[in-house]
C-alpha cells in the first residue's frame, strides 16, 4: 500500500502546485481527448498523446508568458524532462486517464440515452 500513497501523493503535489492556467490547459487537453476517442481500448494511446499536448502546450505558454528566447526554454524543458521522476510521470499519466475515461463515459453514457431506438 505503501506504493500508492506515494503515487497519491505525487498526484496530490501536481495539483497543489500547478497554477491556475496549467490546471486549465490539462482539463482541456483531457476532456478534449476523451471526447475525441472512439474506443476504450486506446485509452493508453490517447492519454500518451494527452501527455505529449500538455507538454507542447506548456512549453508554450512559457516562451509566450516568458517573453524569453524558446531556444533557452526549450533546453531548461528538456533537461527537466531528463529529471522527471517516474512516479510523477505515473501520477500525470493516472490523472489524464482517469479524466479522459470519465468524458468518454459520459459521452458515451449521453449518447445512449439521446439515441433513437
Amino acid at each position: 500500500m505503501p506504493f500508492f500513497t506515494e503515487i497519491w501523493l505525487a498526484f496530490h503535489g501536481i495539483l497543489a502546485s500547478s497554477d491556475r492556467v496549467t490546471m486549465a490547459i490539462m482539463l482541456v487537453i483531457a476532456v478534449g481527448a476523451g471526447a475525441l476517442m472512439r474506443k476504450l481500448e486506446s485509452i493508453v494511446t490517447v492519454t500518451f498523446v494527452a501527455l505529449i499536448a500538455f507538454a507542447l502546450f506548456s512549453y508554450a505558454k512559457a516562451v509566450l508568458v516568458g517573453q524569453g528566447n524558446a531556444t533557452n526554454f526549450a533546453l531548461s524543458y528538456w533537461q527537466a524532462f531528463q529529471n522527471l521522476h517516474m512516479l510523477t510521470l505515473l501520477a500525470y499519466a493516472i490523472g489524464f486517464a482517469g479524466v479522459i475515461v470519465a468524458v468518454y463515459l459520459g459521452r458515451a453514457a449521453i449518447a445512449a440515452v439521446t439515441s433513437p431506438r
